[in-house]
């Protein structure tokens, strides 16, 4: 018994070293977007007064521990605050680890590039999306011209290049669309049967330009952060910085969330990590995207009110109705 009880043990203690193809999430760093790293400030404009501003605009982040052996990830899974998760929810096992990191990489300088396009464009600056050139054999030859504004499609309006392609998207090669554009600052439109590209889609054939004149520059400055999910709040930052919108009133306010040019909000990934680093920090309401909002209403920590977000403009608007204290205020 003596010896089959040593076995065990030492079997028990084996195993417990043993490797397993899991990841553990656990809360990662917050940061106010509207503070400093390093005595720099995160935001900053080049030919416009930032407003001086006070409260927390935070973003949040996971932390990922990788190559972890099995008594770890039990006591992960144990512990309230992290997740277990198989390796290749994290780590695609088609890419290598560099690949993975330069992924995040491009994703974390593409938000803060859609970030500051959506918030510009909250704050009174639209964007242009004007044609170049045409392709060789392209369907809008004779139609549309270098130099023309996009304006619509089928009455639909062009707000950005990436919007022009969703729309293109719900078409087919061969469908006929009524296209509206500027032309030396009058109106028209033109009726154009779309081609195909390489990949089968529906095209105008045209090359675009998306430009979004404004008198300042906006600099973002922050590194050692990887992943899409920050655009949301770096947004709220800018409109907070560049215009008078006040949205904190000095509150403690995070959130997460993707963002695209025309500043729709998209879900992320380990959203109940990121809100219990935000209520560790001292936030006392967190933005959760509409898509996440099942998942975060399952597992809110105590003394964080949740606010339900699905485009920018809807984020400024609940924040200005929470601060006011009037207006509806959407939740999860």
């Amino acid at each position: 018994m003596l010896t089959g009880a040593v076995l065990l043990i030492v079997m028990g203690i084996a195993l417990a070293w043993l490797p397993v193809p899991y990841v553990a999430e656990l809360p990662g760093p917050t940061v106010n977007t509207l503070g400093s790293v390093g005595g720099k400030k995160i935001i900053t404009l080049d030919g416009r007064t930032a407003r001086q501003v006070s409260g927390h605009l935070n973003l949040t982040t996971v932390s990922a521990i990788d190559q972890i052996d099995l008594g770890t990830a039990i006591r992960y899974w144990i512990d309230g605050d992290s997740a277990v998760l198989p390796r290749e929810f994290v780590y695609p096992p088609d890419q290598s680890r560099k690949q993975i990191e330069a992924k995040n990489a491009d994703d974390f300088t593409q938000s803060q590039t859609s970030a500051e396009t959506a918030a510009l464009r909250q704050i009174g600056f639209p964007v242009h999306v004007k044609v170049v050139s045409l392709s060789d054999g392209s369907p809008s030859n004779g139609k549309l011209k270098a130099g023309d504004e996009l304006s619509t499609v089928d009455g639909k309006p062009v707000t950005s290049n990436g919007s022009l392609q969703a729309q293109l998207a719900t078409h087919q090669p061969k469908d006929t669309v009524k296209v509206g554009y500027l032309r030396g600052g009058s109106a028209g439109s033109a009726t154009v049967q779309l081609g195909m590209d390489d990949q089968k889609r529906a095209i105008l054939g045209v090359r675009l330009n998306q430009t979004q004149p404004h008198p300042f520059t906006v600099k973002i400055q922050l590194s050692d952060i990887g992943g899409p999910s920050a655009g949301l709040m770096f947004a709220l930052g800018i409109v907070d910085t560049a215009s008078d919108a006040n949205l904190t009133g000095g509150a403690f306010i995070a959130g997460t969330g993707t963002i695209d040019d025309d500043g729709n909000v998209g879900i992320i990934g380990g959203i109940q990590q990121k809100m219990i680093a935000a209520r560790q920090a001292g936030a006392t309401v967190f933005l959760v995207p509409d898509g996440n909002c099942a998942e975060a209403s399952s597992a809110t920590p105590a003394g964080l009110r949740l606010v339900k977000v699905s485009t920018l403009g809807g984020a400024v608007t609940a924040l200005t109705n929470l601060r006011q204290k009037s207006g509806a205020i959407p939740a999860c």
